[in-house]
């Protein structure tokens, strides 16, 4: 690698090779850092993990779906019932090893107080997994 020239039209052209000692020191940095690390990947803690086992799960919860029609009248899986009584099957249900899921569907008409009774119902039962069903714009059923 010549820097220096005694031509006095070149003395002020760009050096056009690759300095490569810069390149080797980096390369060496990082062939000391992957040394000073290979040890530590070797490094393995013991953990007692939980066994799985293959049998088939039990079936999952029954959902419960509750309806709640323009007149804020309430449908339990089809069945029309009050209020008192949904909040008596709303316990029944939150008292059970594995609560259901209530899928709660309304009228686009009803008033919003049917809806939040409902929801503060279910909640005060303590079923927690409440979906609201809803039907995508354009379809009529």
């Amino acid at each position: 690698m010549a820097f220096a020239t005694f031509d006095r039209r070149q003395a002020h052209a760009p050096v056009a090779e690759i300095n490569m000692v810069p390149l080797i020191d980096v390369l060496l940095v990082l062939l000391v850092i992957f040394i000073v690390a290979a040890p530590l990947l070797t490094h393995s803690v013991n953990l007692r993990l939980p066994q799985a086992s293959s049998q088939p799960q039990d079936p999952a919860a029954v959902s419960i779906d509750v309806a709640i029609d323009a007149q804020g009248q309430r449908h339990w899986n089809g069945e029309p019932v009050s209020r008192t009584e949904a909040q008596a099957r709303m316990l029944a249900a939150g008292s059970l090893a594995t609560p259901p899921a209530i899928r709660l569907s309304a009228d686009r008409d009803v008033a919003y107080r049917h809806v939040a009774e409902t929801l503060a119902d279910a909640a005060s039962a303590g079923l927690t997994r409440i979906g609201f069903v809803s039907q995508p714009q354009g379809s009529s059923l």
